[in-house]
């Protein structure tokens, strides 16, 4: 396959996949996310698996990676909501901290100009002031952009799956013509040749 292929793109997605996961499993680390740490910690397998799938040739490992895209987009829709506080959700809800103390964003107090006040050792609820852009927008901005590059890898994955079982039957198709004769067994040729005869006829 040629590198403009769907395979070529495939391979790029899970790459682009693979970096960003890696970037927000460090800063989850940070904050003590265990959920989204969990989260990561699948994603970069099945990525992988993907990744491995493209390039081998194993449309399962295809398969494996589309169905976890599924909940993958699922999991970062909830993610954004928990952070847009709709219903019942909140910033603090324990489907994101699993109940951990001082488990929040890293970049609630770290973020691009934010200046923290009140804050100690236990503390919390620290003040923080001054951010270029809050802490909710930026968990909700890298969110969104698994949700898409997921989307987009599960439709090329689809595709990828679709090209290589057509491959291997058409591989197939074509091998049945010459079937008969791969499994032919070779015939004996004898080394022994007829020599014509030659009869002299003798005179009383």
């Amino acid at each position: 396959m040629s590198c403009c292929s769907g395979r070529c793109t495939l391979i790029a997605i899970c790459f682009l996949q693979l970096v960003g996961t890696v970037e927000r499993q460090v800063f989850d680390f940070l904050g003590y996310m265990w959920a989204p740490i969990i989260g990561n910690f699948f994603q970069i397998i099945c990525v992988i698996l993907g990744l491995f799938g493209t390039y081998q040739y194993r449309p399962r490992y295809i398969v494996v990676y589309c169905t976890w895209g599924v909940l993958w987009v699922a999991w970062n829709i909830f993610i954004i909501c928990v952070y847009l506080e709709l219903g019942s959700l909140t910033v603090e809800t324990p489907a994101l901290t699993l109940g951990a103390p001082q488990s929040i964003s890293w970049w609630r107090e770290h973020g691009i100009g934010c200046q923290v006040s009140n804050a100690t050792a236990t503390s919390t609820n620290p003040t923080v002031s001054g951010c270029l852009l809050d802490f909710t927008y930026v968990e909700m901005i890298h969110a969104a952009i698994q949700i898409v590059l997921a989307i987009i890898g599960f439709i090329y994955g689809i595709y990828v799956v679709y090209m290589f079982t057509e491959e291997d039957d058409s591989f197939d198709f074509i091998g049945g013509f010459d079937s008969y004769s791969a499994y032919q067994a070779p015939q004996k040729t004898s080394h022994m040749q007829l020599q014509p005869m030659y009869v002299t006829s003798s005179t009383c």
